[in-house]
């Protein structure tokens, strides 16, 4: 109050002492800020790089778009939305069940908002390198192509959520804004564009950054290839695919054989070292987000989008999101030749109890990425997960997800009341997503021989990744059976079957299965397919369905299309 009085005086003796005709005192600049010119210097266009950089993670628990698991996990029929019932963070319910997802969902607006503010940060400081003399600034393309690079990101993020979105680039100025609608490029035009900003990037960025973190040549590549993936899978209007373009699955071989060929990635020995602290760009990690704690900032920079997803035992204490479906647990079955069991996973039994995985043989993958009732926690022998670390069972089963989370003890670890979070790396590319892309692209060039050892490479590091899987007594935690696929028989119909189902073993509750059906144009068999079984399971699914032609995409947030005046356009059957 004292301080609050003497400012007024302050201000009293001012105005008094001040003329009323002479407004020449107001012509100053305002002290503590910076102007727009101001900006346009190589130091401090360096930092609108670095902020553009920080969108990567400036994600919140209920709009999570690092790992986004309530996008492709939840909706993907990899895992349940957990939490403390059905109402708990409502929003991903509504995405899990399909028939409650509305157009005026706040969650889905907000997630829509943060893809903009990320993209215009870019723009941003695109803008203002175009604009700066490369005297001045000799690694402006560099930093152009890394900023290409974040848009890129962030744009396809978009683009696999909602399909159609309006496209801005640093060029066009913001009062034309309001005029770019987000059906102005059709599906395949939107995504060249993305995919031009990932060339770009290709063309502009060094083989190796001196800083851990910034993108480099080897990393547009790979994202490249993935846009280039998902655009070969030609769609209607209606979201159903109705071929593959042959043309842009080489390119992907292609831009597949670049990544590799450089020498700079490798499969980690052990499938566990991707999601340990000390794996953190490693070998494997082609693109990833950089988190960090004790950095002068008042909670961190730490992985809040997964801070929902730990057990309810004391040494964490909170929520229990993010639960592993029975269907997914089932699918890490393997037959007599440890190979998956593509009919009949789902319809012999399911996987539930300790005793049930030693009685079936299974895939090691499901001990690196389900946390079961009896198993030791994230590789600790003495510290087991029991029944009562998860929240409502009634609802949601026992498990949970692992791949996301660090022990207690963990240096990464940090507690954000009243949730956990950690600092350990969020990976957008592994060395693993390339060799898969690059065996899809082969196999459907009908060219399933040549997949036949990319995929097999992946499956030969899972058996080899049994050596933290331990119980207390040094004894196996479950019966691992894992077998490489034959060369007989390796048809293209089967290779793409096994390339389909390997995928969702090597990155089950990694945030991209929801995505691989629709690209697939396979989700809604697939899902309603799923619902059947799992609704007798899971009361709560009784009213679940996928609508063909409608629930491949979220819809338009109502508030962007009010927003524009109607110049945006809703999406299919919403």
């Amino acid at each position: 109050m004292k301080f609050l009085q003497t400012g007024l005086l302050a201000f009293s003796l001012l105005t008094i002492s001040v003329s009323c005709n002479d407004k020449s005192f107001l012509n100053v600049d305002p002290t503590g800020a910076l102007d727009d010119a101001q900006l346009n210097t190589p130091d401090n266009i360096e930092k609108q790089v670095i902020a553009a950089y920080s969108q990567l993670g400036n994600d919140i628990y209920y709009v999570p778009y690092t790992s986004m698991w309530p996008y492709g996990n939840v909706r993907g029929g990899d895992a349940y939305k957990g939490g403390g019932g059905t109402a708990d963070v409502d929003a991903f319910h509504f995405y899990e069940t399909f028939t409650f997802n509305r157009v005026d969902i706040t969650n889905t607006d907000e997630f829509w908002y943060r893809m903009y503010l990320s993209i215009s940060r870019a723009n941003d400081a695109l803008r203002r390198l175009d604009a700066i003399d490369v005297a001045a600034m000799p690694n402006k393309a560099v930093r152009q192509g890394e900023m290409r690079f974040l848009r890129g990101h962030f744009y396809f993020l978009l683009k696999e959520m909602f399909k159609y979105v309006p496209y801005i680039d640093e060029t066009l100025p913001t009062d034309q804004y309001p005029t770019i609608s987000n059906v102005a490029l059709t599906n395949d035009a939107l995504w060249s564009k993305v995919a031009d900003d990932f060339r770009f990037a290709v063309a502009n960025l060094p083989a190796t950054q001196s800083e851990i973190g910034r993108a480099n040549k080897s990393a547009a590549q790979a994202y490249l290839a993935k846009t280039v993936l998902y655009q070969a899978y030609t769609q209607d209007n209606n979201n159903a695919v109705t071929g593959i373009d042959a043309a842009k699955m080489a390119e992907v071989n292609s831009l597949c054989d670049a990544v590799i060929s450089s020498g700079k990635y490798a499969l980690h020995s052990d499938y566990a070292t991707n999601f340990l602290t000390a794996g953190d760009n490693g070998v494997e990690s082609v693109f990833a987000i950089q988190f960090s704690r004790n950095d002068g900032t008042p909670k961190g920079r730490t992985d809040r989008g997964n801070e929902l997803n730990y057990p309810m035992n004391p040494d964490y204490g909170c929520c229990s999101f993010h639960q592993p479906s029975q269907n997914l647990i089932n699918a890490f079955k393997t037959d007599a030749n440890g190979l998956p069991r593509f009919t009949d996973f789902n319809t012999s039994g399911d996987l539930v109890t300790a005793g049930d995985f030693l009685s079936t043989t299974v895939d090691p993958r499901v001990d690196h990425t389900v946390a079961v009732v009896g198993h030791p926690f994230k590789y600790n022998p003495t510290f087991v997960f029991d029944n009562s670390w998860v929240r409502v069972p009634g609802v949601y089963g026992y498990n949970l997800s692992m791949k996301e989370s660090v022990l207690p003890t963990d240096p990464s670890f940090q507690k954000t009341p009243p949730f956990m979070s950690s600092s350990k790396n969020w990976a957008i590319i592994r060395y693993a997503d390339v060799l898969l892309w690059k065996a899809e692209a082969l196999i459907e060039l009908n060219r399933s021989s040549e997949a036949l050892p990319l995929m097999n490479q992946i499956r030969q590091r899972a058996q080899n990744s049994t050596g933290l899987l331990k119980s207390a007594s040094g004894a196996a935690t479950s019966n691992y059976k894992i077998g490489l696929y034959p060369a007989a028989g390796f048809s293209q119909s089967y290779a793409r079957e096994a390339l389909r189902f390997e995928r969702r073993m090597e990155f089950a509750m990694e945030g991209c299965r929801f995505f691989d059906l629709v690209r697939w144009g396979i989700a809604a068999p697939y899902m309603n397919t799923y619902f059947a079984k799992e609704k007798n399971l899971r009361q709560y699914l009784s009213t679940a369905k996928f609508t063909a032609g409608r629930d491949e995409y979220m819809p338009i947030p109502i508030n962007q299309i009010n927003f524009s005046k109607g110049l945006y356009k809703q999406n299919n059957g919403w």
